[in-house]
């Protein structure tokens, strides 16, 4: 039998944990110097760092940055996997059994299918995808925490009731966690846990109503992440400061930024 990872243990303890999003190994140690107790990736500030589109990063280029945030820091860390890298079951096997291969401590599998035209794939697929990275999960070594996420809120389609039939379906296949991503209101948040039994993530830092962890916990989540958030906020500093050097011709950016001593305090000598 397997023997039990941190990470896990963290989604089986009471109350709610945060899992912040860094997209480099630098944001990653100052989360840990900040005192987190796990990471997870953020595909779009990952693809951000790295001038690119959400979704267009490849699966070889994803894998590396993996294995640069897990080297990063002793902490736990949990990789946004998208689709699995292709349209199949197979190629979400295969993406897992990659993943794991890095030193991640889990992963997420998401039903979007990256096509603005037919975004979420159909009910019956997107559950053999999540059934198929189960199976992975369960043929390897080490411990792999499974999220399984359904986007049906992130792609004009707010459907609960799908959603829920979607999260059920993945708990059932295997799933460890559930995600449904842009869920915008407690009730909403509420009533889906309600209807599952597996741990819930949530995210934060998207625009719209913001909720404090106190009362993400009462609703029954379990996990808080911020998606790309955080580094959507450093590079919205970035613009700012760039924008005003050229518009105005003035450096007042400078009396905002994070002094150099304090910075270098995160990072190893």
């Amino acid at each position: 039998m397997k023997q039990k990872s941190d990470f896990r243990r963290l989604h089986e303890q009471e109350g709610c944990f945060l899992i912040p999003n860094p997209w480099d190994a630098g944001t990653a140690r100052i989360l840990a110097s900040l005192g987190y107790s796990a990471l997870a990736t953020t595909s779009a500030g990952m693809a951000f760092a790295l001038g690119q589109r959400d979704g267009r990063v490849s699966q070889k280029a994803t894998l590396a940055h993996c294995r640069d945030l897990v080297a990063a820091t002793p902490l736990p860390v949990s990789a946004d996997l998208e689709k699995g890298f292709g349209d199949s079951p197979e190629s979400c096997a295969q993406t897992i059994q990659a993943a794991a291969a890095t030193g991640l401590a889990g992963g997420s599998i998401e039903d979007h299918t990256g096509k603005k035209s037919d975004p979420i794939y159909s009910f019956d697929l997107a559950v053999a995808h999540i059934g198929a990275a189960c199976a992975a999960r369960d043929a390897l070594k080490t411990d792999f925490v499974l999220t399984a996420r359904c986007e049906n809120f992130l792609w004009g389609r707010p459907d609960l009731s799908d959603t829920i039939r979607r999260l059920q379906a993945f708990e059932a296949a295997g799933a460890d966690v559930l995600y449904a991503p842009g869920l915008h209101d407690l009730e909403t948040i509420k009533t889906v846990c309600r209807n599952v039994t597996k741990p819930v993530n949530v995210v934060m830092g998207m625009p719209g109503a913001v909720f404090d962890l106190t009362q993400l916990a009462e609703a029954g989540v379990k996990r808080v992440s911020v998606g790309s958030a955080l580094a959507r906020l450093a590079l919205g500093a970035f613009v700012t400061g760039a924008r005003e050097m050229i518009e105005d011709g003035s450096f007042h950016f400078g009396d905002r930024a994070l002094g150099f001593a304090e910075l270098e305090t995160y990072f190893a000598p």
